[in-house]
């Protein structure tokens, strides 16, 4: 049966497998480097803090992020995106800095209040169910913890504005959304979220 463009997406992109994947992770790492960097900073991972990046692909962003947390957890659904996040963050997974495990965001495998932030970059339009997957990255903050992601604006599922509400509806509280221009001139412009879990009640 021939493969639908949808399914051949996802095998690239979404859950890359097989020669596609691989392709896919090279192009992943070529052309998200910038937004993967911004990200980062735009995060603010502390020295002292868990960062959990969603999706992390061929490991870009990853690496980057585990500059600045204590530790970072890599969640992804493809072994060979996890191979690759591997080969590339070696050094920290051996001095237990950087962690890999299968997942998704729906299902990320972490223990509830036990990370600082989430990051997700260019993955959120390949996630089956976003209210599932809302309802999992806000069980595993801590509360005061925030999120964010990034993908590019005319990939997104629904506007970026809805993605706020969604966010708003799953718990998340300060919410804010721009739009941001990776340099080079063919960079397609990348929508971007910020939130937070709300602090526990100090009463």
């Amino acid at each position: 049966m021939t493969e639908s463009i949808g399914q051949a997406l996802d095998r690239v992109f979404g859950h890359p497998r097989g020669w596609l994947g691989r392709l896919g992770g090279a192009v992943m790492a070529s052309s998200n480097a910038a937004t993967e960097r911004h990200v980062s900073t735009v995060a603010r991972a502390g020295d002292g803090e868990t960062a959990l990046v969603v999706g992390p692909g061929p490991g870009v962003g990853l690496a980057e992020v585990a500059t600045k947390a204590a530790v970072t957890i890599g969640v992804d659904p493809s072994p060979d995106m996890l191979g690759l996040c591997g080969q590339r963050c070696a050094d920290r997974i051996s001095n237990g800095t950087v962690r890999l495990h299968q997942g998704t965001a729906a299902s990320t495998g972490q223990e509830p209040e036990s990370v600082d932030v989430v990051i997700s970059v260019n993955n959120v339009q390949f996630w089956e169910d976003r209210k599932a997957a809302f309802g999992e990255l806000f069980r595993v903050l801590r509360p005061g913890g925030r999120i964010v992601l990034s993908a590019h604006e005319k990939s997104l599922p629904v506007s970026r504005h809805e993605l706020a509400d969604e966010l708003e509806q799953a718990g998340f509280a300060d919410l804010q959304t721009w739009v941001w221009d990776p340099p080079g001139p063919a960079a397609p412009r990348a929508a971007q979220l910020r939130a937070w879990r709300p602090s526990a009640d100090p009463r």
